[in-house]
């Protein structure tokens, strides 16, 4: 899915088990990819996973991360709860920024 035609492509990685995953995209239609990482290997390399949270077990932080196209991240959100997330004006700033950039 291109964003805001800024050549932006948008992967959400959760760490759910497939065969949710698959069923609510299904259901909902999502415009993007999905990355299922059941092993955690992508949230822990990207330091976002923590083995105890808020009324769960092996979890990731909200995150959002801009990755340009040689592969360095230009822009990164971790919250620090469950519940806090990017407005949508951080986001759309990041990545107009990031776009300015080239």
């Amino acid at each position: 899915m291109e964003y805001l035609s800024l050549g932006v492509q948008v992967v959400a990685v959760v760490t759910q088990r497939s065969e949710k995953v698959r069923r609510y995209i299904e259901e909902t239609g999502l415009p993007f990819h999905i990355l299922v990482d059941d092993s955690r290997d992508v949230v822990k390399a990207y330091g976002v996973w923590h083995a105890v949270g808020f009324g769960a077990w092996n979890i990731a932080r909200p995150a959002l991360f801009l990755v340009d196209r040689q592969g360095i991240i230009r822009y990164s959100f971790v919250g620090s709860s469950q519940f806090e997330f990017p407005t949508h004006e951080q986001i759309v700033g990041a990545i107009v920024r990031l776009a300015a950039d080239g």
